[in-house]
C-alpha cells in the first residue's frame, strides 16, 4: 500500500473501473467457496495522542500552525474544567451530574415542520441545547435534550464512564452531537417563535457552536473525534459513524446561506465555506491507495500523515464501506466540485463496485449472526475489508483481526453491523451525478 499527503492517483480512473467487473467475480466465488479456516491475522494497535512528538517532522509555518492547535486546545480544556469547577465551588454538583438516566434518542427531532420549531415543546428543548453547551462551544453525546435543563455545577454529559470525574466526550462530533444541537438551534431561530431576548441567546449559541466547529479542525481540513482534545483514537481524523461527513455537511449548509441557515453573517458563511473546501481538500488526500489505484477510506486516519489508524478494539485498519459511501454522498452535494474531488468521487465509487458482494445475505439468529447464500438478494458490503487483499475482515474485543466472523466472540460477532446494503444507494446516486459531472465510472446499481 502506498499512502500519502499528497501525490497522484496512480492508474488513470478508467483502469480502477475496469477492474470492477473482474474483482467482483473473484470476491464473490471466494465467498461462496467459504473460508477454508479462519485465521487470525494480526492484532489491532491503537493509535497514539497528537502531542509535540507528533509534529518533529514538520517545520516552519505548518509545524507553527499545529503547535498553535494543540495549544489552544489545551487552553479550551482547561477553561471548560475550569469552569465546572467553579460551579461546583459554589454548590455541590446535582445528583444530576452522577446519576441522571439516558432517555432512549437525542430528544431532536430534525424532521418535525418548520412550524414546529415555534412551539414550546421545541423551544424547551432549544434552551435545553443551550444550557449544555460547553464553554469551548460543543456539546457532549448520549444526553437526552427534551430532558431538563442543565444545572450549574452539573456534568456537561451523563455517561462519564469513570473517567475524570464526568470527563468523557466532552465537546464531541461523535453519534451526532454537536451538528445536530446546532441544526436544532438554527430551526428554531428560523422559525422565530421566541421573543427577542431568546433569539439572541440562540444565535449566540450558534454563532459560538459554529467557532468551535472551526477551532477543532486540524490544519489540514480533517476533524478528532473529540475536542478539546482527549488523546488516544479520539485524536485520529474520524469518519467513524459519519462523524466528519456530518460536519462537512453542515459547513456546506451554513456556507450557502439558505433556509435554514439564512440569519448567519456574512463573515460566519463565508468561513464556513472556508472550512468546507479544506476538509474537502483533505478528503482527496487521504483517499487511500493499494498499488498506485486509489480506493475508499478507513473509519480513521492519522491527524498528520493521513495514514489509516485503528480506533477502538474491534475497529482495525481497514477500508470502510459504510464511511466511505456516505462521504462520497457528501462530496457528491458540491455544485462544482474541484477536479480532487472529482476524482475521489469516480474512485471510491469504483472500489464500491468491486468489493460488491453477490446472492449473500447477513441474518441474525439466535444460534448468532451469519453470512448465508440466497440468490438474488441485495447487494452486499462487508463493513470492513482488508487493505492489501481487499477480503472481509471482523476485529473482536481482544484487538485480534478475523477472516471469519464465525470466529468472533459471540458479543461481537452479534453486536456490531459487519455486512451491510446501504452502498447500493450510493451507487444509485453515484450514476446520476456521473452523468451531471462526467464521472468515469457508472455504477450498474
Amino acid at each position: 500500500m502506498k499512502q500519502g499527503k499528497h501525490g497522484k492517483a496512480g492508474k488513470p480512473r478508467a483502469v480502477a473501473a475496469a477492474m470492477a467487473c473482474m474483482f467482483s467475480a473473484a470476491l464473490a466465488a471466494a465467498l461462496a467457496a467459504g473460508p477454508a479456516h479462519g485465521e487470525v491475522i494480526g492484532k489491532m494497535e491503537t493509535p497514539s495522542a497528537l502531542s509535540e512528538a507528533r509534529l518533529s517532522s514538520l517545520v516552519g509555518t505548518e509545524r507553527a500552525a499545529w503547535q498553535a492547535y494543540l495549544d489552544r486546545s489545551r487552553s479550551l480544556l482547561a477553561a471548560d474544567q475550569a469552569a465546572l469547577a467553579a460551579e461546583r465551588q459554589e454548590a455541590p454538583a446535582p445528583a444530576a451530574a452522577a446519576s441522571a438516566p439516558e432517555k432512549s434518542g437525542n430528544g431532536m427531532s430534525l424532521k418535525q415542520p418548520a412550524a414546529w420549531y415555534a412551539t414550546p415543546e421545541a423551544l424547551r428543548v432549544a434552551d435545553n441545547i443551550v444550557s449544555y453547551q460547553t464553554p469551548a462551544g460543543g456539546w457532549g453525546k448520549n444526553v437526552n435534550r427534551s430532558g431538563p435543563p442543565r444545572q450549574r455545577g452539573e456534568s456537561y454529559v451523563h455517561s462519564d464512564g469513570g473517567d475524570q470525574n464526568g470527563w468523557n466526550f466532552v465537546g464531541t462530533i461523535d453519534n451526532d452531537a454537536t451538528t445536530t444541537e446546532l441544526r436544532f438551534l438554527a430551526r428554531a431561530i428560523t422559525a422565530g417563535g421566541s421573543d427577542a431576548a431568546k433569539q439572541t441567546v440562540y444565535r449566540a449559541s450558534f454563532d459560538k457552536g459554529l467557532k468551535y466547529l472551526f477551532n477543532a479542525q486540524y490544519p489540514n481540513g480533517g476533524y478528532p473525534q473529540v475536542y478539546p482534545l482527549a488523546g488516544g483514537y479520539h485524536d485520529a481524523i474520524t469518519f467513524n459513524d459519519n462523524a466528519l461527513a456530518n460536519v462537512l455537511e453542515l459547513l456546506a449548509d451554513v456556507a450557502r446561506r439558505q433556509g435554514d441557515y439564512a440569519f448567519v453573517t456574512a463573515d460566519l458563511s463565508a468561513a464556513a465555506g472556508r472550512a468546507r473546501d479544506l476538509t474537502e481538500q483533505m478528503i482527496a488526500a487521504s483517499q487511500i491507495r493499494v498499488d498506485g489505484v486509489r480506493t475508499a477510506w478507513c473509519q480513521q486516519h492519522d491527524p498528520v500523515t493521513l495514514a489509516p489508524v485503528g480506533a477502538r478494539n474491534f475497529e482495525p485498519i481497514a477500508l470502510a464501506s459504510v464511511e466511505s459511501a456516505h462521504l462520497v454522498d457528501v462530496l457528491m452535494r458540491a455544485p462544482t466540485p474541484a477536479p480532487p474531488v472529482v476524482v475521489a468521487i469516480d474512485s471510491a465509487a469504483a472500489w464500491l463496485q468491486r468489493t460488491v458482494i453477490e446472492d449473500r445475505e447477513w441474518v441474525h439468529a439466535a444460534d448468532g449472526s451469519r453470512l448465508v447464500a440466497k440468490t438474488g438478494a441485495p447487494p452486499l458490503w462487508a463493513r470492513l475489508y482488508d487493505v492489501t487483499t481487499m477480503r472481509p475482515i471482523f476485529g473482536d474485543r481482544d484487538r485480534t483481526i478475523h477472516t471469519d466472523v464465525s470466529e468472533l466472540t459471540p458479543e461481537r460477532r452479534n453486536g456490531y453491523a459487519w455486512y451491510v446494503t446501504s452502498p447500493a444507494a450510493t451507487l444509485q446516486r453515484y450514476t446520476r451525478w456521473a452523468d451531471k459531472h462526467g464521472g468515469t465510472f457508472k455504477g450498474s446499481r
